[in-house]
């Protein structure tokens, strides 16, 4: 696969802008970030490049910017061998085609540590059917699988994150239940055991978990979880209001943190 490679110096003041502005260039179509530069698929490039270069401007407009054009080659073979696996806990070993996903980021490591936290609820069934929204390498799909659940549902809207998480649940010999989806609203016209689900896990930007938040609340079983990551301090209010707005109601203790990252738990009462 062609590639080009965007070369962008920030300067910013708080380490977690640069979080956010990478996380709005993933969005776009970004796929691999390495420091300072960020690999997009060059044909997401060409389509994309009007309102990617206008983004970078309007979000530092004294940035050092330029694009380059790589060779074709096996990109994601160069980044593995570059990025070997690592065991995470119960023996999970995931392979990432991108540089989010692998269980290191604090988005993730905080999905993780609540999976294992409450491993009681996958012991008595409390938790029966998972899913897991925009799935990425599969990580937290797979999780709740060894832990237990009876039935992982696991979507994403992007077809190469649903060959990898398939890929991954081999290599961990779980059997999820991996689609290519991005509307939720959909999801009852799919062949699947169920549409209720228990624990709704999703590791995604604040503005799709807004956008979903309808969705969440419907397919939850009553008394099933919803839990969040993948956004920041300020963008707690506005998640926990949209929750509140559609019966979801935040957990005690159900606010975590890890670095400048937060996670949220709410229940369906």
């Amino acid at each position: 696969m062609r590639y080009h490679v965007l070369h962008i110096k920030t300067a910013f003041a708080e380490e977690w802008q640069k979080d956010l502005f990478a996380q709005d260039l993933c969005d776009l179509g970004v796929n691999t970030i390495d420091d300072d530069d960020y690999y997009i698929p060059s044909n997401l490039w060409q389509q994309h490049q009007n309102a990617i270069e206008e983004y970078i401007h309007s979000a530092i407009s004294d940035s050092q910017f330029s694009v380059s054009e790589l060779p074709d080659k096996n990109w994601n073979a160069v980044w593995e061998s570059e990025h070997p696996v690592q065991e995470l806990p119960l023996g999970v070993r995931i392979i990432p085609h991108c540089a989010f996903g692998a269980g290191y980021h604090e988005t993730t490591a905080m999905m993780i540590d609540a999976l294992l936290n409450h491993q009681s609820s996958f012991e008595h069934r409390t938790f029966v059917n998972i899913l897991d929204h925009g799935t990425g390498t599969g990580v937290l799909a797979i999780f709740a699988k060894k832990l237990g659940a009876h039935y992982v549902l696991a979507l994403d809207i992007d077809e190469k994150s649903v060959e990898n998480a398939k890929e991954n649940a081999m290599l961990n010999s779980v059997d999820i239940d991996v689609r290519l989806n991005g509307e939720l609203s959909t999801i009852t016209n799919h062949r699947s055991p169920t549409t209720s689900f228990h624990l709704i896990l999703a590791n995604i930007h604040r503005n799709v978990l807004l956008a979903n938040m309808p969705s969440y609340a419907h397919l939850l079983a009553p008394d099933g979880q919803l839990w969040v990551s993948g956004f920041y301090e300020q963008d707690c209010p506005a998640l926990i209001s949209a929750a509140n707005n559609h019966g979801l109601t935040l957990m005690p203790k159900g606010t975590h943190k890890k670095g400048d990252w937060r996670m949220l738990q709410f229940i369906k009462s």
